[in-house]
């Protein structure tokens, strides 16, 4: 817990993205990487300097008009004293049935946060913590290269003034494979995606480019995000 800890801590250290009194929302999905998020935040507050508050929220999309079993993390934020919201939405219905989305996920991001957003605030957050780790960086970065030809990414932190919210992503500084290993060596609550295109994505095929990439220039996706550290690129 301590290194995934500690990989939080670097992040929000070097992009200030905690300040006393904060009360942050974070976007569980029941994923690997927003669960480990949680846990380590959960982790972070016991001994951070500045004194701020969790509330974990996670939106239902209610895949085949079932609600998603949320038990074990809810669990998870009681034994850790955190407040934890369920919101069942029609975001599935909406998307897949009546949308008919041939391309679902950005709509599906995109009405996601924002009801996300709209209920950390009706929670009294200022903040709201994503789970994004580096290789969600550079994936972006290509993604923004290859089909919008443009240079950028999501930033760490992003002030939203229509909403009066500030996004932070402390998860930036870790690699996915050490979000991953965290989550088994703790035995962490993930709760299974039942996305009917879960692993067939524009995303999924861009993490497939960036291992064959890897296999011929090593540490890729640390170059990447360091090249976008280096020139300053989207506030990194």
């Amino acid at each position: 817990m301590q290194k995934l800890a500690g990989g939080i801590r670097a992040a929000v250290e070097k992009y200030e993205m905690i300040a006393e009194g904060d009360r942050i929302a974070v976007g569980v999905s029941g994923g690997k990487d927003s669960v480990a998020l949680l846990a380590g935040l959960c982790e972070l507050r016991r001994y951070f300097p500045h004194h701020f508050d969790l509330v974990a929220i996670s939106l239902d999309p209610c895949y085949n008009n079932k609600e998603t079993n949320f038990k074990k993390l809810q669990s998870f934020c009681e034994e850790n004293h955190v407040e934890y919201v369920i919101r069942r939405t029609e975001l599935a219905r909406v998307i897949f049935e009546i949308r008919q989305e041939k391309n679902p996920c950005s709509l599906c991001s995109r009405m996601r946060r924002g009801a996300l957003d709209d209920l950390a605030r009706e929670h009294g957050c200022n903040k709201v913590a994503l789970g994004h780790h580096m290789d969600d960086a550079a994936e972006t970065f290509l993604m923004n290269l290859f089909r919008g030809g443009r240079i950028g990414c999501f930033s760490p932190v992003t002030y939203l003034s229509r909403k009066d919210l500030t996004v932070i992503r402390p998860l930036i500084l870790m690699r996915e494979r050490e979000v991953a290993a965290a989550v088994t060596r703790l035995a962490l609550p993930v709760v299974k995606s039942r996305c009917p295109v879960d692993g067939n994505t524009q995303r999924e095929r861009t993490k497939l480019l960036m291992e064959r990439l890897d296999t011929e220039y090593d540490g890729v996706c640390e170059k990447i995000v360091g090249a976008m550290i280096r020139s300053g690129i989207s506030g990194w």
